[in-house]
């Protein structure tokens, strides 16, 4: 197939991401967006790239899995690791963005490229991708009329999960007198998390609120089936009433830098834009009703008086089972050329996301061109990604953030606490391999 250009469904992380790695390598591309015509639940602004969740993209750190990925993304000439960097707010080790300069920078880019056209309007069935390649990067709302289409091609189940989203706390109303800031484990410097200390009574007079709090009814149609790495935090609740106080609210680490006292349970605070005007609930993923949020969190110490500039909510997560339908150039076994991206894939994260979005806008505009599609080492960050999307037991698939298990077996014995590093000059090492013979 040499046409030149290529169709792409979504305007979020992957398909912004692929648009770009496409347009990069000469090919024309269509990139359909339905806002602001419509849209999904989660969703509210027109921007590309919208961030619905939190504004973190996690550790920064190379010796990190994700932190590795972010590091082979931006070697790869990622926009989507480009705009982070430039619109970052101070995380700690993390890497966190001004969600609405980001988004606003990925739709500058991709409006002002040249082989980058934008389509505002709905798309609802898969288009054929016998003219030309196709991406599918609609996200984990993907619209009930495209996922039929993708349902009656694929012949398979699609299967789905309940993602939260965590509430965000305006900074004017928070009590500094109670809240101290500070990282984990960092002693140098004042911290980037703010944090809101819980005695052991304060700590179980919560956790007794949250167990008798109201929560949004599913829909009589609906099964729930979380995120294991974004629970909410009723559901962790129910799990014991210390699963909070080992998870997201855990002390370790957050002695208050003036007394050295360890608390009993801490809320952390993120900053959500460079103004450090707004915070998010660290880890505070829920579904609780919008009054019981109100009426729960405002018990915690220094969220007295707290106004919620966004309450937390739940959305459905749609993705293909990707083993039995993904080759490992992204595209699907029963269709060549039609390549899907992104948390439909398979992936969950927004990094992750955009990284399955790189992949699939090198491999369509390889296909463009009349090149075959390349698939990237499996000891990099993204061949580990691959390698889990296409040979996982596709009975018990789910969804995975990168991490070091996906890698494949290291061959000699290194030290735990060198393994990160280890991985990741290997990692990189053979990206810049792949990039060689990647091409042009």
């Amino acid at each position: 197939m040499q046409s030149g250009k290529i169709t792409i469904v979504g305007g979020g992380l992957a398909g912004c991401e692929a648009a770009w790695q496409a347009a990069r390598r000469g090919v024309a591309v269509d990139l359909y967006e339905m806002k602001p015509h419509r849209f999904s639940p989660a969703h509210c602004s027109e921007s590309l790239a919208e961030l619905v969740c939190s504004n973190s993209l996690r550790s920064d750190a190379v010796d990190s899995a994700v932190g590795l990925l972010k590091e082979e993304m931006r070697r790869l000439d990622s926009l989507i690791m480009r705009a982070a960097d430039a619109t970052a707010v101070p995380a700690g080790k993390a890497l966190a963005v001004d969600r609405e300069r980001f988004s606003a920078l990925v739709s500058r880019e991709v409006a002002s490229c040249p082989l980058i056209r934008i389509r505002r309007q709905e798309i609802t069935e898969v288009p054929d991708p016998e003219e030309a390649p196709v991406i599918l990067a609609t996200g984990p709302l993907t619209s009930e009329l495209l996922s039929r289409s993708l349902l009656a091609l694929t012949g398979s189940d699609n299967l789905a999960f309940y993602d939260a989203i965590a509430p965000i706390v305006s900074a004017e109303s928070l009590d500094m007198e109670i809240i101290y800031r500070k990282s984990r484990w960092d002693d140098e410097g004042p911290g980037d998390y703010l944090n809101c200390p819980m005695n052991r009574e304060e700590y179980e007079r919560f956790i007794e609120l949250l167990a008798g709090a109201d929560t949004v009814p599913l829909k009589s149609f609906e099964e729930p089936r979380y995120f294991e790495g974004c629970l909410p935090i009723e559901v962790m609740c129910e799990r014991g009433a210390d699963t909070l106080r080992f998870g997201p609210m855990k002390p370790v680490g957050l002695a208050h830098p003036e007394t050295g006292e360890v608390p009993y349970a801490v809320v952390q605070l993120r900053a959500e834009n460079r103004e450090g005007t707004m915070y998010n609930m660290v880890g505070f993923q829920t579904k609780l009703t919008y009054p019981e949020q109100k009426r729960v969190f405002r018990t915690i110490p220094g969220l007295e008086q707290a106004e919620f500039v966004r309450l937390g909510s739940i959305h459905r997560n749609t993705f293909i089972c990707a083993p039995r339908l993904l080759t490992p150039t992204l595209e699907l076994r029963s269709r060549p050329g039609l390549f899907l991206a992104g948390q439909l894939s398979g992936v969950e994260g927004y990094v992750e996301s955009a990284a399955m979005g790189l992949l699939a806008g090198i491999n369509a505009g390889c296909l463009a061109r009349g090149m075959a599609p390349v698939a990237p080492p499996p000891a990099t960050a993204h061949g580990a990604l691959i390698s889990h999307l296409t040979c996982s037991d596709p009975d018990h698939f789910q969804p995975s953030n990168v991490n070091f298990g996906l890698f494949p077996p290291l061959e000699k014995k290194i030290r735990k606490r060198e393994r990160g590093r280890y991985r990741a000059g290997l990692a990189l090492a053979l990206l810049a391999e792949w990039k060689e013979r990647m091409p042009a």
